[in-house]
């Protein structure tokens, strides 16, 4: 949706200006109210100048100002992209861990049918190697039925 555009005036430095933005009123009070007050604490500062160099002065600090937010914003961008990625990881490998949890509560499983209760499973290897055997059990049972 795009805001319409309106018309502004703006007394800054005691120079009335119309200001044509998208931005509110309340908004651009505020704008110009720290504007007057930078203008005012650079004369303060520096009392020889003159209203145009106090608003190049001015001018110049809102563009470092700008540069080093748009520096700071690329960068928490480049964090939050990390960030996501490492989400992404971390949901990856708490599946991993869910799956490899589900194989060796199967073997335990398998281990107690066969009696083998005191069986210990030390790695997700031995769990895998485990259903495996017993696959290959039930497969071979199978082939004796017929």
């Amino acid at each position: 949706m795009v805001k319409e555009k309106t018309r502004y005036k703006a007394v800054i430095a005691d120079h009335t200006y119309t200001i044509i933005g998208q931005e509110s009123k309340q908004h651009m009070d505020l704008v110009t109210k720290l504007v007057n007050e930078q203008l005012a604490e650079i004369k303060h500062i520096s009392p020889q100048t003159d209203n145009e160099q106090a608003s190049v002065l001015l001018a110049i600090n809102a563009i470092s100002d700008q540069l080093k937010k748009q520096e700071k914003t690329i960068n928490l961008e480049k964090e939050v992209a990390e960030y996501k990625k490492q989400t992404i990881r971390l949901a990856e490998l708490e599946n991993r861990i869910k799956r490899i949890e589900a194989i060796e509560e199967e073997a335990r499983d398998v281990l107690k049918k066969n009696g083998q209760e005191g069986v210990e499973i030390h790695n997700h290897m031995e769990a895998q190697q485990i259903l495996n055997e017993n696959r290959k059990q039930q497969i071979q049972n199978k082939s004796t039925e017929q």
